[in-house]
C-alpha cells in the first residue's frame, strides 16, 4: 500500500539578524515511531546545516533555509534541505543535503545502500558523469577523477541525481553541478529490495 506523506512547514524567523528557516514536519504515516524517526532525521540534519553555516556566529548578517520534496510516491520520501547564510565579504554560501527514506520502515538510505554488494558502484557512476561533464563543457577547478562514496544525491521520478557542493569541483559560479542519472540506465547494479528498483518498477 502507498501512503504519501503529508508534508507541513514549520518556520523559524528572527530579526536581528535576518533568518527565516522552513522546517518539513511530516505526517499521515502509520506508525508514530516511525514518523518521529523521519522528522528526528531531517531536524538532526538541518540542525547541522544551521551550526556550519553560522547560526551562531556574531557576524550573521542573514540566514535562509528552505526545503524541496523530490520524490513522494511509493513509500520513498526522497527530499533535499537547503541553507544559504552571509557572514560578511563578497558573497554568502549556500549548503544542499538531502535525506531518502522508506516511509515504512524509517530506514534513511545513505548512497551505498541503493546498489548490490560489490556492485563497484563508485566506478560506474563516476564513469557516468565523467562522459556528461566532457559532454556538457562543465567547468572544474581540477580534473575530476570519481564521485565519493557517500557522495550526495536524491531521487526524483525515475532518476537519481547526484550532485556536488559549491567549490566542490566546479567555480562558485556555476552554482551546484548536478547530474541526473535515469534508474534504468543502471539497473543492472541497483539493490532488487532498495528504493530505485522500487521507483524503476513504478
Amino acid at each position: 500500500m502507498d501512503f504519501p506523506v503529508c508534508v507541513t512547514n514549520k518556520n523559524i524567523t528572527h530579526s536581528k539578524p535576518n533568518i527565516s528557516v522552513n522546517i518539513p514536519h511530516i505526517t499521515n504515516l502509520p506508525h508514530s515511531l516511525t514518523e518521529k524517526k523521519i522528522n528526528g532525521d531531517i531536524v538532526s540534519l538541518l540542525n547541522n546545516l544551521l551550526i556550519e553555516q553560522g547560526f551562531y556566529n556574531e557576524s550573521l548578517v542573514e540566514m535562509v533555509g528552505t526545503y524541496e520534496i523530490k520524490t513522494n510516491e511509493r513509500n520513498i520520501l526522497s527530499l533535499s534541505l537547503t541553507v544559504y547564510s552571509f557572514t560578511g565579504g563578497a558573497h554568502g554560501l549556500t549548503i544542499t543535503k538531502s535525506l531518502t527514506f522508506d516511509v515504512m520502515t524509517g530506514k534513511q538510505y545513505s548512497l551505498k545502500d541503493l546498489f548490490n554488494p560489490n556492485s563497484n558502484y563508485v566506478e560506474k557512476l563516476s564513469q557516468i558523469i565523467s562522459m556528461k561533464i566532457e559532454a556538457w563543457e562543465v567547468p572544474l577547478l581540477e580534473d575530476f577523477t570519481t564521485i565519493r562514496p557517500d557522495q550526495d544525491y536524491y531521487l526524483a521520478d525515475h532518476t537519481i541525481v547526484i550532485y556536488f557542493q559549491l567549490y566542490e569541483i566546479t567555480p562558485y559560479v556555476y552554482g551546484f553541478p548536478y547530474f541526473p542519472i535515469p534508474i534504468k540506465s543502471i539497473e543492472d547494479i541497483i539493490r532488487t529490495d532498495g528504493p530505485l528498483n522500487t521507483l524503476l518498477t513504478f
